[in-house]
């Protein structure tokens, strides 16, 4: 039985100041949309990274990201940026989808990875801490 993968939904609207001088949604902003759907999983599924490092001194930094950009993002354009829970093993992966609301158009796909490093060691764990694992349902 293939197991049911965690994701949350946010909707934003495309601001002015995200616009590059071709008025289309600079390339780099999409993770910025990224970063707000992944904090938003996290929060949704009870996880807080920041207080967890304050607790345990573990960061999680960004480690990859790709992005696919498949049509252009314009001013206010409303948009649903989907964050998809892949694995929280080794890494946390999560993956993302970016679509107009209007109509379901995807316009972007992407994908972060995420490691566990000890502090102030600046240490790479290779594993998840089991508590993250265990509220994010892995």
């Amino acid at each position: 039985m293939k197991k049911e993968l965690k994701n949350f939904e946010v909707k934003i609207c495309v601001p002015f100041f995200d616009l590059d001088p071709m008025q289309i949604v600079w390339h780099g902003n999409y993770l910025n949309y990224f970063e707000i759907a992944r904090a938003a999983l996290f929060e949704h599924y009870g996880v807080d990274l920041y207080s967890y490092y304050e607790r345990e001194k573990i960061i999680f930094p960004i480690i990859r990201t790709s992005t696919k950009h498949i049509f252009p993002l314009r001013h206010r354009d409303g948009i649903i940026c989907k964050a998809t829970l892949v694995d929280v093993n080794i890494k946390i992966i999560v993956d993302f989808e970016i679509r107009l609301a209007a109509d379901g158009k995807v316009c972007a796909r992407g994908r972060t990875e995420q490691v566990a490093v000890q502090m102030p060691q600046i240490e790479t764990l290779f594993s998840i801490p089991a508590e993250i694992r265990e509220a994010l349902g892995f």
